[in-house]
């Protein structure tokens, strides 16, 4: 049996305005999105679950933050300097940054985030608070 989700015409809007956001901030980069990490987020009963392909950066290079229900990545992977042994005939790898926003879809306790980063993948494990996590309401009946 699927999940049956109340229709709430504000959160197609929220979708449409996050993709015109995307957009232009991605025409201003020039970049086709390079500076704009793929995302995925996931919710289960009790946990927001965020992964980011983040190739090239290291733990150190990346800020997490959590401010109300949005979450903040940011980071910045310098250019390795390097002997001069020779003459670059192509040079592509230099600095790389990024800052992306995301709505949450429930409110997190971010005191109790986990934080992991291996192979390029950042996997955040944000804890929803008690009071949004979905309640049962018992149903009762009435007997005549």
């Amino acid at each position: 049996m699927s999940n049956l989700t109340r229709w709430d015409p504000t959160n197609r809007m929220l979708t449409m305005r996050d993709a015109i956001d995307r957009f232009f901030d991605q025409a201003i980069a020039g970049d086709n999105g390079m500076n704009t990490p793929k995302v995925d987020v996931m919710e289960n009963e009790n946990n927001i679950v965020v992964k980011a392909e983040l190739p090239g950066f290291a733990a150190d290079d990346i800020d997490v933050r959590v401010e109300g229900n949005m979450l903040s990545l940011r980071g910045e992977c310098r250019e390795e300097h390097e002997k001069k042994e020779g003459q670059y005939h192509l040079r592509e790898r230099s600095q790389q940054s990024f800052s992306r926003i995301l709505p949450l879809p429930s409110d997190v306790n971010a005191e109790a985030a986990k934080a992991d980063f291996d192979n390029g993948i950042l996997t955040l494990s944000l804890p929803k608070t008690e009071s949004s996590k979905a309640k049962r309401i018992n149903i009762s009946t009435k007997t005549r």
